[in-house]
């Protein structure tokens, strides 16, 4: 399954936000359609917010081509801002944007420039999470019971997953698995998402409230917890949906390993640790009411967070393209960016 792509001069991109009742490809044309998509969550996954991102350049270079080189940058500046405004605590989005501009810049020929760099990022990403999926099986034995957050499949990448590839390529492998998804507020990308990648892939599922994860955890044998990230700082420190923290204490309290999976790309070593992580807030109206009907009085206060930080010392392992990270954090994250 392919998230999104490029086809001519167009993005063409699940829309997330009508699964799993009904599967709709969206095809933009220009930069604000994209932009609304990242904004309204149609398209959604630090990873694939990377590539839209760099889609977005691409299409805004392809359309521009034609022009002088200033103004070719010009359009490609427009859109780099357009799209930056959309979600703030994604790294992938930003970092991507910065990289194709950068290249862009110092081309004799900026649309080209943009244009290839935008194809490398979105082959880089398919690679990158094939290789973190297999890295991460091998954390998975016949019989675990696995319990994850948000959504971490394909969906949320432009193919393979992070958190959500690492279970199904241990499934494909063969071993036999059971996964608890959390609902995942506020948008439900846990019960709409999760749930229906796992089962397309035929690997039992069981959907259960956020709040009922402590439970879960004692009571129906979870022995693994693996989330994703849309933002790790140089310290290990992760940003997550929220909900990511509580179930990172709760799994130190049942002694259950905790895992992250991200791509490298998702490790910003410019921002030293959680406090720096900007965290996203979202409207009041998606708690104030169910189902079109109003179940928080008008005059009482609402917050919505859409991301928590879960401090390193509660991440057994940071799973990616080129293998398990473990502790002391700093180290061996400064080591796989070296690497890499």
């Amino acid at each position: 399954m392919r998230t999104i792509e490029l086809k001519g001069e167009k993005v063409v991109m699940i829309d997330q936000t009508l699964l799993p009742e009904e599967v709709r490809l969206i095809e933009c044309a220009d930069t604000e359609c994209i932009a609304e998509a990242i904004e309204s969550l149609r398209i959604r996954g630090a990873p694939a917010l990377g590539v839209a991102a760099a889609f977005a350049l691409a299409q805004t270079a392809l359309k521009n081509a034609h022009k002088p080189a200033q103004e070719v940058l010009s359009e490609l500046e427009k859109t780099r801002r357009r799209i930056a405004a959309t979600r703030p605590t994604a790294v992938n989005l930003h970092l991507a944007l910065e990289r194709v501009m950068n290249r862009a810049r110092e081309s004799p020929s900026p649309a080209e420039a943009a244009y290839r760099e935008a194809l490398r990022i979105y082959e880089e990403d398919l690679e990158a999470n094939r290789r973190l999926g297999e890295h991460g099986a091998e954390l998975l034995e016949d019989g675990d019971v696995v319990l994850t957050h948000c959504n971490t499949g394909a969906l949320a990448t432009a193919s393979y997953g992070t958190a959500l590839g690492v279970i199904v390529t241990a499934w494909r492998q063969g071993k036999r698995l059971r996964v608890f998804a959390d609902e995942t507020r506020p948008l439900l990308q846990g019960a709409r998402l999760t749930a229906w990648e796992l089962v397309q892939e035929g690997i039992p599922v069981t959907v259960i409230t956020d709040s009922s994860a402590g439970y879960v955890m004692r009571t129906r044998g979870v022995t693994k917890v693996i989330v994703g990230a849309d933002r790790i700082a140089a310290n290990g420190d992760t940003a997550n949906k929220i909900g990511t923290y509580s179930l990172a204490v709760l799994a130190r309290e049942h002694r259950i390993p905790f895992y992250v999976a991200a791509p490298l790309s998702t490790i910003d070593p410019e921002t030293p640790d959680g406090e720096r992580i900007p965290v996203e807030y979202r409207g009041r109206e998606e708690i104030e009411f169910f189902n079109g009907r109003r179940i928080v009085p008008r005059e009482a206060e609402v917050l919505n967070p859409a991301f928590d930080v879960t401090p390193a010392r509660y991440i057994t392992g940071i799973i990616t393209e080129a293998g398990v990270l473990t502790p002391p954090y700093e180290e061996s994250i400064r080591r796989a960016l070296e690497g890499r």
